[in-house]
């Protein structure tokens, strides 16, 4: 069991209907069937969203977005149309809110890892491969690989876990136009983020995207290259064969599988409420983050 701890009422915004509410954002369509996402304060950990917000972290999400965005434009188009607040909304919503182009989605999520760590580093301890491609021996937690890859997972509900899949399961799954091009669009953004985070002393370990079809154009959308999205890590700090210091929320993960948070992961009890301590730690890696990539200060 998993999901929302306490899952929120939507907002009622006239002229917006709301279709659906995610992890972190809420999603609404306008009257011009434009889609309205709204990036909430929420976090989610070991599957569950939990009661406790990080103030600002749905603001930093957009803002850093944004600016990822125009970082790859010339390498594949982006599903933005404005950042302008639509009439009616909440003062609240202003710079967490974007109006996008309405997409067919497509049901894959577009991993690329540069390094190997989480599911792929338990996968390459199990069969020295990752999502079926066969890898040197001798890597451990956090060593570089000899080029990035492309390891797809199907994309899960919220409560459920994304589940990696080969090339070809996604090429049976969407076509093999289709897949080459999402592999192709996955590992070229990755590339441009990493080498743009290895000149601002910042690994760019691994991260994934959402991609869908704007008639035959392939759109990229939701948030990219965030920390909610990717794993950074501190390149000065970088140590392969330990876990690596990261800019995410490797804080709350950490404080809810303490003692102190007296939670037990494998029970189905939710987790309890954040610490000040841990909220603020969590806020302040998230702006270290995203005033490391920008080179602009948060305010």
């Amino acid at each position: 069991m998993s999901g929302f701890v306490e899952k929120p009422e939507p907002i009622e915004v006239p002229g917006l209907v709301h279709l659906h509410t995610g992890k972190v954002r809420e999603l609404y369509q306008n009257e011009a069937g434009d889609l309205v996402m709204v990036a909430s304060d929420r976090i989610s950990a070991y599957d569950w969203v939990l009661p406790t917000e990080i103030p600002d972290k749905g603001r930093i999400l957009t803002q850093l977005s944004l600016w990822w965005f125009d970082q790859i434009a010339d390498l594949v188009p982006h599903h933005i149309l404005s950042t302008d607040l639509p009439p009616g909304a909440p003062a609240d919503w202003q710079d967490r809110t974007v109006v996008c182009k309405s997409l067919q989605m497509i049901p894959v999520e577009c991993v690329a890892r540069g390094y190997l760590t989480g599911s792929g580093l338990a996968e390459y301890n199990e069969t020295r491969t990752v999502c079926g491609l066969a890898l040197p021996e001798g890597l451990s937690d956090g060593s570089e690989l000899p080029a990035p890859i492309f390891t797809p997972a199907t994309k899960a509900e919220v409560g459920e876990h994304d589940e990696n899949v080969s090339y070809e399961e996604v090429a049976r799954q969407v076509g093999a136009e289709t897949a080459a091009q999402l592999r192709q669009a996955t590992l070229a953004v990755y590339s441009r983020g990493r080498d743009i985070a290895r000149d601002r002393g910042i690994i760019l370990a691994d991260t994934k995207f959402e991609f869908g079809f704007d008639g035959e154009s392939l759109v990229i959308a939701d948030e990219v290259l965030t920390p909610d999205s990717s794993r950074f890590w501190p390149a000065d700090q970088w140590q392969p064969g330990r876990p690596q210091p990261s800019y995410d929320k490797q804080f709350v993960r950490d404080w809810l599988t303490s003692a102190e948070s007296g939670w037990d992961r494998k029970s189905e009890q939710p987790p309890p409420p954040l610490p000040e301590q841990v909220v603020d730690a969590t806020r302040a890696k998230y702006v270290e983050a995203y005033e490391h990539l920008t080179g602009t200060s948060w305010s």
